[in-house]
C-alpha cells in the first residue's frame, strides 16, 4: 500500500479553525514541570526517575478506566489531567538528560498517525472501520525494524489477560486471520463452551473459551475487558443487595437458592 503523505506540520485539517486559547496550557503545563523539576523547585518532583514513576502511570490509567466505565465526564476531565501529567513529566526528565523532549514526543506521534490514516492524510479509499483496523496493522508492521517473528511479538505480557488475547488478535486481524462474522465466532464460543463439561484439561479449555469470548467481543465491537470490568461491577452491587436482604431476613448466605444464585451471577439479560 502507498500513498501520498501531505507534510504533517504545514497540513491543515478540516474543520473549525481553533481559537487562540487551544493549546496554549500544554504549554503552561510544560513550563509548570520544568520549574517543579528546576533548582528551588519541590523536592520530591526532582527525586523522581522513570521507574519511580511507573507505578503511578498504571495507578492513573486504571483510575481513568474507572471514571470511563461510571461514565463521570468531570472525573475523565480530571483522570486525563493526571495522566498527561505522568507524560510531561517523563518527557521533562528525559529533556534533562538531553535524549528528547515533549516536542519529541509529540512529532513522533503526528508523524504516526499521519502514516497510518492513509485514508485521510493521503489517497487510500476504505470500505469501512473493518479495512481502516486492517490497515492499521499493516502500517504499524511496516514501521518495526524487519518482520515479527510472533503474532504477540512486543505486546507486553503484564497486560491484563482478555487486554491482550485482544490485542493479538487485531494484530492478527491485520493480516486478514479472523472469523468472517460476529455469527461465526459466537458459534465458536458455544463450541468451545460445549466442550468445557467433558474436558481433560480444565485450564486449556477454560482459556479456550475466553479466547473465544474474546474473539466474539471483538466482531461485536465490544470490549473485552470493559465488559468483564461493568460485569463485576453490576455482580458486586447485587451481591450486597442480596446480603444486606439476607442479613434482614436472618437468612444464611450458604443456603442460597439455585435461582437466586442464578440471578445473582447474571442479573438482568438484555431483551
Amino acid at each position: 500500500m502507498t500513498a501520498q503523505h501531505a507534510d504533517p506540520v504545514r497540513h491543515v485539517p478540516d474543520g473549525p479553525v481553533p481559537s487562540s486559547e487551544e493549546g496554549r496550557r500544554l504549554l503552561d503545563l510544560v513550563k509548570v514541570m520544568a520549574r517543579l523539576r528546576g533548582p528551588g523547585g519541590c523536592p520530591w518532583d526532582r527525586e523522581q526517575s522513570h521507574e519511580t514513576l511507573a507505578r503511578h502511570l498504571l495507578e492513573e490509567s486504571h483510575e481513568l478506566l474507572e471514571a470511563i466505565d461510571r461514565g463521570d465526564s468531570d472525573a475523565i476531565r480530571d483522570e486525563l489531567g493526571d495522566l498527561l501529567l505522568q507524560v510531561v513529566f517523563h518527557a521533562q526528565m528525559a529533556s534533562e538528560e538531553g535524549r528528547w523532549d515533549v516536542d519529541d514526543v509529540a512529532r513522533g506521534l503526528v508523524e504516526k498517525l499521519v502514516h497510518r490514516h492513509p485514508h485521510v492524510f493521503g489517497d487510500v479509499e476504505v470500505s469501512g472501520t473493518d479495512e481502516v483496523l486492517t490497515n492499521w496493522e499493516k502500517l504499524k508492521a511496516e514501521e518495526g525494524s524487519g518482520p515479527r517473528s510472533a503474532v504477540d511479538e512486543d505486546i507486553p505480557v503484564t497486560l491484563p489477560a482478555l487486554a491482550r488475547a485482544a490485542k493479538v488478535q487485531r494484530r492478527a486481524a491485520g493480516w486478514g486471520v479472523q472469523w468472517p462474522s460476529a455469527e461465526a465466532a459466537i458459534a465458536s464460543l458455544r463450541e468451545e463452551t460445549e466442550h468445557l463439561a467433558d474436558a481433560s484439561d480444565d485450564e486449556r479449555a477454560i482459556g479456550a473459551v475466553l479466547f473465544a469470548a474474546v474473539a466474539a467481543a471483538r466482531n461485536l465491537g465490544v470490549d473485552a475487558e470493559s465488559a468483564l470490568r461493568r460485569t463485576t461491577r453490576g455482580f458486586a452491587e447485587r451481591y450486597e443487595v442480596y446480603l444486606a436482604d439476607a442479613r434482614e431476613r436472618g437468612v444464611d448466605t450458604a443456603s442460597i437458592r439455585e435461582g437466586e444464585l442464578r440471578d445473582l451471577f447474571v442479573g438482568e439479560r438484555s431483551p
